[in-house]
């Protein structure tokens, strides 16, 4: 069974625009079980769909999670590295020592 989390990470949008505590809730833990048991590459089209729409879709927590269990998946992939390294620079200082490890393991050699 393939999980289809593009429709889980717009309810999850849809339920925290909506803030209504249930929904999110419910949201959420179905976004987290199709994400754990996606592989990379759904979770890059997930990611690049959702992403290509709205660039603020996702809350960090959700992009940060799904980029990090492709990272763990592909962990020899720089041009994966790279782009996570990317987004999480995007969300402030917070990050960016995981980022800039990201990036440095991107241009390590094989």
């Amino acid at each position: 069974m393939t999980p289809d989390l593009t429709p889980a990470a717009r309810s999850l949008r849809q339920a925290i625009d909506g803030a209504d505590s249930r929904q999110v809730n419910e949201a959420t833990r179905d976004f987290v079980e199709k994400l754990t048991f996606a592989t990379a590459d759904e979770i890059l089209a997930m990611l690049r769909d959702v992403l290509a729409e709205d660039w603020t879709a996702l809350p960090p927590w959700a992009r940060a999670l799904a980029y990090r269990l492709a990272c763990l998946q592909r962990p020899d992939d720089s041009r994966l590295l790279r782009e996570a390294a990317t987004d999480l620079l995007s969300f402030g200082p917070d990050w960016d020592k995981h980022a800039e490890d990201l990036k440095k393991r991107a241009t390590e050699p094989e």
